[in-house]
């Protein structure tokens, strides 16, 4: 699943909870708090719609006090199944044998493609809709006149002085409009009707639009088409803009209505009514506000403005109060709701001090990939490609180190006799068709030895043990016996790196005498006394030639000296275990640390 995919649904998800919050509060407060505040309360809809599109280490310092929730797995992950497709090994010979099966997309894997697919056309089809409606606005703005009737320059001069407006806004008339409007995102523009209307009417259209003006509503409104363009799936989003549209006009009926004696309310009612008798439907003018609206609107805002008051100093008082504390709940609830949506964890959140970003491109000749080197001795990380050595991805073969690592800590394997009998079944190499040991099993990465032990476990017991070892993403939603071959496991290049430094270390939940069975099957070479131990992992998708993916993960012991390294790399063909293993050797090499 992509990643922005995943935290846009996710975060989604978790704020419909404020959102709802927010409409339930409105409602059950409606009485205590002003038309004004009502409106301003709607900016808390925009806060938690725009919490996606913020950088997810944004919160991360507010984070630090709250409880994790990675804890929780995602179910959302792409989901692989094993087909029986031949493949040949990634390598022919020696160690770097690393025989895999390539795994293809289930059609739980594809849903997730189709899904995002389906947002992205309907975000490119209602952005159309609304270019399209807007086409009428174009027009509109090509025909509007400059007003040159002096009264109406005179009302429009006295309005803006009484509402408090200074800005330059221009004023107009158009023979396609029946009701006032307002319209320009950078240069605001009053469109009134080309036909007489009385003084009266004019000013209390003109106080009604300068209102308009005054709130910045355009703006909102260009905020309002851009999240229901974003979220056009989510029927909450059309829920609360059309309260919003309707608040919006009942705040600016309040700003007018309170330069009005009560005597003319009735009067302001009347204009507002014989408008919109104008209009057969309202108008779908996605860049302009106006004094039109839908009847079930306008039947609201007439009962409002029949029994509009003047807001009492307790009436402001409690929407100051009311408005702060549930601006106070929806804010306190954003750092919760940005964890929920990374518990993901697509990708490692790393910090350490004593680390070398250092560009070893030429070792991988074009291909993509991530190499991370960590010196034991002086605790200093070189890392290549920062972004993908975080990026947690599937690990493939990597994974039977503690696959093996549990077996014998469940005493399913035992240290001294970890022989174990083919079964009969044929598989696709012919390395595989035999009894292994733990240390042939792992050199010949052969799946069905470390199958058996994890259906023997089960995945409650090794999903305790990867949340124990903080494994990844310790999501093993996918099928037992591939959860780990491109499924729903995932660990980021670092983190194996980590895991390695307290294998090695001896330093994990694990008894010291399975460690050093394991060690003694990880060990791979030795030269001069230098000694190579580690694990090749090669995956892909579908076919070979479409996508495949290596890696290379181990320690170097060199006089004293020991590096931890892991390598990842990823391409369209060849890009499996065996190369992501010679380009660390040529690395380490290079660096001088195995010959």
């Amino acid at each position: 699943m992509n990643p922005f995919f995943a935290h846009f649904m996710v975060t989604t998800f978790a704020s419909s909870f404020g959102i709802l919050f927010i409409l339930l509060a409105k409602k059950l407060l409606k009485s205590h708090i002003s038309a004004r505040w009502q409106y301003n309360l709607n900016l808390l809809f925009f806060i938690l719609l725009a919490l996606p599109f913020i950088p997810r280490n944004f919160f991360s310092s507010i984070s630090l006090s709250i409880p994790r929730l990675d804890r929780l797995q995602a179910t959302y992950a792409n989901t692989t199944t094993i087909t029986g497709v031949a493949a040949v090994p990634a390598y022919d010979g020696g160690w770097l044998q690393d025989f895999a099966i390539p795994t293809a997309y289930s059609e739980s894997g594809y849903i997730w493609l189709v899904l995002m697919g389906i947002w992205i056309a309907g975000m490119i089809i209602l952005a159309t809709v609304m270019l399209f409606c807007n086409r009428n606005l174009r027009l509109i703005k090509e025909s509007v006149k400059p007003v040159k009737d002096k009264e109406i320059l005179s009302i429009f001069s006295r309005c803006k002085a009484e509402i408090g407006v200074k800005n330059n806004i221009l004023l107009g008339s158009s023979i396609l409009v029946k009701t006032p409007m307002t319209t320009g995102f950078f240069q605001s523009l009053i469109v009134l009707p080309s036909e007489k209307i009385s003084p009266s009417s004019t000013r209390y259209a003109i106080l009604h639009e300068l209102a308009h003006c005054k709130n910045k509503d355009i703006q909102v409104n260009g905020l309002i088409c851009l999240f229901q363009i974003l979220y056009w799936f989510n029927p909450l989003v059309y829920l609360i803009f059309k309260q919003t549209r309707l608040d919006r006009e009942l705040a600016c009926d309040a700003s007018v209505l309170d330069m009005l004696p009560k005597t003319l309310h009735t009067d302001y009612g009347t204009t507002l009514l014989n408008f919109v008798s104008t209009l057969s439907r309202p108008s779908l003018l996605f860049g302009a506000t106006g004094m039109g609206g839908s009847k079930p609107q306008i039947i609201q805002r007439v009962k409002h403005i029949a029994s509009y008051s003047t807001d009492t100093a307790l009436l402001k008082a409690k929407s100051i109060c009311l408005s702060t504390l549930m601006g106070l709940i929806v804010l306190c609830q954003i750092p919760l709701i940005s964890v929920l949506a990374n518990s993901d964890d697509s990708r490692f959140h790393f910090q350490a001090n004593n680390v070398l970003y250092k560009d070893l491109s030429p070792f991988f000749d074009g291909i993509e990939g991530g190499f991370v080197l960590y010196d034991l001795e002086t605790g200093l990380y070189t890392i290549h490609n920062r972004d993908m050595c975080v990026t947690r991805v599937s690990p493939f073969s990597t994974y039977k180190i503690f696959s093996a690592l549990i077996a014998l800590e469940q005493g399913v394997l035992e240290a001294d006799n970890t022989l174990r009998e083919w079964d009969g079944t044929i598989h696709p190499f012919e390395a595989w068709n035999q009894d292994h040991s733990l240390i042939s099993a792992m050199r010949n990465s052969v799946n069905w030895y470390f199958q058996d032990f994890d259906k023997m476990i089960g995945i409650e017991t090794l999903h305790y043990y990867l949340t124990r070892l903080s494994y990844g993403n310790r999501n093993l939603s996918g099928d037992i016996a591939s959860f780990w071959n491109g499924s729903s496991l995932r660990i980021s290049p670092l983190e194996q790196v980590i895991l390695l430094r307290y294998f090695y270390q001896n330093n994990t939940i694990f008894e010291a005498k399975h460690v050093n069975t394991l060690k003694d099957a990880l060990r791979l070479s030795e030269r001069d006394g230098v000694m190579l131990s580690g694990k090749t992992g090669t995956g892909s998708v579908n076919d070979w030639a479409t996508s495949s993916y290596g890696w290379f993960i181990g320690y170097v012991e060199n006089d004293g000296r020991t590096s931890i390294f892991a390598t990842y790399i990823q391409g369209e063909e060849n890009a499996g275990g065996s190369m992501a293993a010679q380009i660390t050797l040529s690395i380490l090499e290079d660096k001088g640390i195995y010959p």
